[in-house]
């Protein structure tokens, strides 16, 4: 029976569930040689646009088209020319499809164990909203039937595409919309799962899946805004409606049981309802955007020729596939020792691995602790940006380290000295023998009798920051102290 803690029987209910996972990819644009850069840049240019509606290749104008074009909306749209050219204002013919993108795209199909097909067509999908300058987004599909195992069963992958991002909004008012078009064009990766997701949490387990596989790949970009999840619902009686807006994980199961008990409410009225698009809102609450759009808004791409795609070029690809991160974090947490959290870091973070087998005189459990916790330190600890430190940075110190010529506690005191573009006296920060250590602390406790170990500890350490461990000062304390 599948049931979540708020009592809802999706069974019962009839529900039905797919998702839509949109993964930005890294490199150039997808149909020009523009960099996906995301720029900073204050504009530089623009151009202001009406877009109408076009039948499809169905003969009939999309209804979602036609709801935004009864808006009557001008568009005004600005960019900078680092990252923004003729094509995306569409005023040059695009490019050929970026054999990048194509291959993180493949690269992820394959380990969704789909099945690549033979010959790449990109269509036009009609677009008014303003996003598209074009009135269209490209869109090609690159594979089918692929699927994921999860607690609940296998979940179908029926389509993966390799399409271009929209633009970013900044802001409306006045019958006009204005867009930013540094994020036109980047490389997007849809993926659509069947309608067999069986309840809010399964989705939330299945979106996760997915992820933990695109980060698997390189190619696939990371960050905020880099990955979206779109939710299609419906129940008995009720409405396809297509949820957007997700960037959190944990907001799915929550807006997915809102959107039920908004369709039972309406369904107990009498009501009928329309298939609709709404956007997920930070109270988990959804809104109303337009109507569901159809087939009628694709048409093909005249523009763009075909892609062949070889069996010698997938069976390349299959021979080369990364390890999924799962397997890669236990083989992190078996391998090296690594808690878990630290383990995620680096399985993403290639430094890990080669410092480990470049210093192979520091334990691999201090190497991920100064990479991916002791910059966390610098921040929170000192308030210093850790972002200054270079890879050479992390090199120099883990040189000292490795050589025997500071103690492990002088790391986190000599990156925030890098980060303050301060002069290093390694001598300064020599480490100190057991028994000289134990000679100190000796005369310490003889000069103040009394105190408690805790009081000695910061004595001590006050005295020898950077030359001695915390953990080898408390335990001559309690040698001492005869604890």
């Amino acid at each position: 029976m599948h049931r979540d803690n708020q009592g809802l029987d999706y069974k019962k209910l009839g529900f039905r569930c797919g998702l839509e996972i949109h993964q930005q990819l890294e490199g150039s644009k997808l149909f020009c040689n523009c960099p996906t850069l995301n720029s900073a840049e204050k504009a530089d240019y623009g151009a202001m646009r009406k877009l109408r509606a076009v039948v499809g290749e169905t003969g009939k104008i999309d209804i979602a088209a036609a709801h935004e074009m009864g808006k009557g909306r001008t568009f005004l749209y600005e960019s900078h020319s680092s990252d923004t050219c003729l094509v995306e204002y569409d005023e040059e013919p695009p490019f050929p499809l970026d054999r990048e993108a194509l291959g993180a795209g493949l690269r992820v199909a394959l380990l969704l164990n789909a099945k690549i097909v033979d010959e790449i067509h990109v269509m036009r999908k009609i677009v008014i909203d303003g996003s598209n300058v074009t009135g269209f987004q490209r869109t090609a599909l690159i594979a089918l039937d692929g699927w994921i195992e999860t607690s609940e069963g296998r979940v179908g992958i029926p389509l993966i595409c390799l399409e271009e991002e929209a633009a970013q909004k900044l802001g409306e008012g006045e019958g006009k919309a204005r867009y930013k078009l540094d994020r036109l064009g980047i490389p997007l990766l849809e993926i659509a799962t069947s309608a067999s997701i069986r309840s809010a949490e399964h989705a939330k387990e299945v979106a996760s899946r997915i992820g933990m596989v695109l980060r698997s790949v390189e190619g696939v970009r990371r960050g905020l805004g880099t990955i979206r999840q779109d939710v299609n619902i419906s129940i008995e009686k009720g409405a396809r409606t297509e949820i957007k807006g997700f960037q959190e994980l944990r907001s799915i199961p929550k807006v997915i049981e809102f959107e039920v008990r908004r369709q039972q409410h309406l369904i107990s009225e009498g009501k009928k309802l329309s298939k609709e698009v709404r956007k997920a809102e930070p109270d988990f609450t959804t809104s109303f955007l337009r109507p569901l759009p159809g087939a009628a808004r694709l048409y093909p791409e005249t523009d763009v020729l075909p892609v062949k795609v070889s069996k010698e070029q997938i069976r390349h690809i299959r021979e080369n596939l990364p390890k999924l991160r799962d397997e890669r974090i236990k083989e992190l947490m078996e391998g090296y020792k690594l808690p878990h959290d630290v383990a995620k870091e680096a399985a993403e973070d290639g430094r890990f691995e080669a410092m480990a087998g470049r210093f192979r005189n520091i334990p691999p459990q201090l190497v991920a602790q100064t990479l991916f916790t002791t910059p966390k330190e610098l921040k929170s600890r000192l308030n210093l940006d850790p972002s200054k430190l270079s890879e050479g940075d992390y090199e120099e110190v883990f040189g000292y380290l490795d050589q025997g010529k500071i103690a492990k506690d002088a790391v986190i005191e000599l990156l925030a000295r890098k980060i303050r573009g301060e002069k290093i006296d390694v001598s300064r920060f020599a480490g100190i023998s057991d028994e000289e250590l134990e000679g100190e602390i000796r005369k310490i406790v003889a000069e103040k009798p009394g105190l408690s170990a805790g009081g000695y500890m910061g004595l001590v350490m006050a005295k020898f920051r950077g030359k001695a461990e915390g953990k080898k000062v408390m335990e001559i304390l309690r040698k001492l102290m005869g604890d």
